[in-house]
């Protein structure tokens, strides 16, 4: 079984070119499902039918998962049955029919400009690590790439000449321009910091951490919650918050939709558009702040 799940993994990112987060997300699920069955009884995921696989679904319901995860778990095992179908390990689908979950559109939290702006400020420009730190807030709210992206940026990825950044993800890249704010901070980082930080020098990796190594996504949001404690940003934030913020800003100052969707890397404009709700949502509450408020 744990055999047929690597090879789906494999399909998956080297045949199909799913994201690595995608990858990272059906193995998790089909790993957990696996460990279910074994607790469960003897049967493996081969031997599923559409009644069980429900079950499982409604197990993770009880559990009080969220419809995002279940309906996740659910395209997780409709894929991996449909490999097995193109391997002719399988002769049908028992997946395919049951529905996904309804899952509520939540809309995006952002900062307002005026909190980026604070958080940005916050790092120390006379420090090592405040320089580096500065450098990685102001790229990831110029450009609004996950943070997964960031931490995985070579320094050949960056072209400060001409303003911009080549983010790649599996077999997809996409051309992402960066303001002089971001080209500013990134020029005074590599300039005269990141050599001092770097353990090895044949190391190609964008931003290290203070031993030396490639930052991770967990040092991040350690550094990200530090800095909004310092501006006294009472939400709780994510680095996600960062890529809604920087979308719903372009928005709010009159970017067509079109090219934030690239500029994300969002397949479907579908998935952009909440931003311009968010906007309009906005404008309204304003409109009728200012038409109604005695002192507005």
């Amino acid at each position: 079984m744990e055999e047929n799940i690597t090879s789906f993994l494999y399909y998956l990112e080297h045949i199909k070119g799913a994201s690595n987060n995608t990858v990272q997300s059906y193995e998790r699920d089909l790993k957990y499902l696996e460990i279910y069955l074994k607790e469960n009884g003897s049967l493996t995921i081969n031997d599923l039918k559409e009644e069980e696989i429900e079950h499982y679904l409604r197990h993770l319901e009880e559990q009080h998962k969220s419809a995002a995860t279940v309906s996740r778990t659910l395209a997780a095992i409709r894929a991996f049955y449909q490999y097995l179908i193109k391997e002719n390990k399988l002769e049908d689908n028992p997946a395919k029919r049951i529905a996904l979950p309804k899952i509520e559109k939540k809309v995006p939290r952002i900062l307002s400009q005026e909190q980026v702006i604070c958080l940005l400020e916050q790092p120390n420009r006379k420090d090592t690590k405040g320089i580096r730190d500065r450098a990685m807030l102001e790229l990831l709210y110029a450009t609004g790439i996950r943070v997964s992206e960031l931490i995985s940026l070579k320094i050949t990825d960056i072209n400060l000449q001409q303003g911009y950044i080549m983010c790649r993800d599996a077999q997809k890249e996409r051309t992402i321009p960066i303001g002089k704010s971001a080209i500013s901070a990134l020029q005074l980082y590599l300039g005269e910091v990141r050599h001092i930080l770097v353990r090895d020098s044949n190391d190609k990796v964008l931003f290290v951490n203070c031993n030396g190594y490639p930052m991770t996504r967990q040092g991040f949001w350690k550094i990200l919650k530090t800095y909004a404690h310092m501006a006294h940003i009472s939400e709780e934030i994510t680095p996600h918050m960062l890529r809604h913020s920087f979308a719903a800003h372009l928005v709010q100052n009159g970017a067509n939709l079109k090219s934030v969707q690239q500029m994300l890397g969002h397949s479907d404009i579908s998935t952009t558009q909440v931003y311009m709700h968010l906007n309009k949502e906005t404008k309204e509450l304003m409109d009728e702040y200012h038409k109604s408020h005695p002192r507005a």
